[in-house]
């Protein structure tokens, strides 16, 4: 099935060498990812399930349509893909949506258990900044688990955060993105090059979401 990304968008695909050495692709979200969204939560573990939607459940069908169907400028995601025996999985997923108030952009974050450690959490999360800044979004939020240290201290160490509030258990920030953190993302071991021309996985992220 043709897929109608916008052309910028298939352009600004790339390759991905994580600290494993394993090639990864980081692309724009597709409407036809769906299904792969739905097998990438059934791959989750309970404890990174509970950190991403602050309790242990699935995604819903309905939920999967919802998040894999964006507009690419108020509503954006990326996802990191590898090759796999039936076709490409997802391995991570980061989007941003409109908050409640409206005033900043949502941002969700995550990234498989056997892929976690090996930088692609700060890539992602590098990339959906940079995205937003492209389409004119300066200032993100996300709300974390305060338990959940190593997400704010990837926040702490990537973005730029103006305020941080604790109620309840959760921790909710406000940041931007940082100038230099594409440059200390490589410092640390993991490298990106142009995406090929040609795709060679053809086409078969927030409440909380992916």
């Amino acid at each position: 099935m043709a897929v109608d990304i916008p052309r910028c968008l298939a352009d600004s695909e790339q390759d991905v060498t994580l600290r494993n050495g394993v090639s990864v692709r980081v692309r724009a979200i597709r409407p036809d990812d769906e299904p792969r969204l739905m097998a990438l939560c059934r791959r989750l573990s309970p404890r990174t399930v509970y950190q991403r939607f602050f309790s242990v459940r699935r995604l819903l069908p309905e939920e999967a349509h919802a998040y894999a169907n964006v507009d690419y400028r108020h509503r954006m995601a990326l996802v990191a893909e590898v090759g796999g025996d039936r076709g490409p999985e997802l391995i991570g997923v980061a989007r941003y949506g409109p908050s409640d108030d409206g005033a900043t952009a949502d941002i969700g974050l995550v990234v498989a258990d056997d892929w976690q450690r090996l930088g692609l959490g700060s890539l992602l999360l590098e990339e959906i900044l940079r995205a937003g800044e492209q389409r004119g979004v300066h200032e993100f939020s996300a709300d974390v688990l305060t338990e959940n240290y190593r997400v704010l201290r990837l926040l702490a160490r990537r973005t730029a955060i103006t305020r941080r509030t604790v109620a309840s258990g959760v921790t909710s920030v406000l940041f931007g993105r940082r100038a230099d953190t594409a440059l200390e993302v490589t410092r640390h071991g993991t490298s990106w090059a142009p995406a090929r021309k040609s795709n060679p996985w053809k086409p078969r992220p927030e409440a909380p979401m992916p």
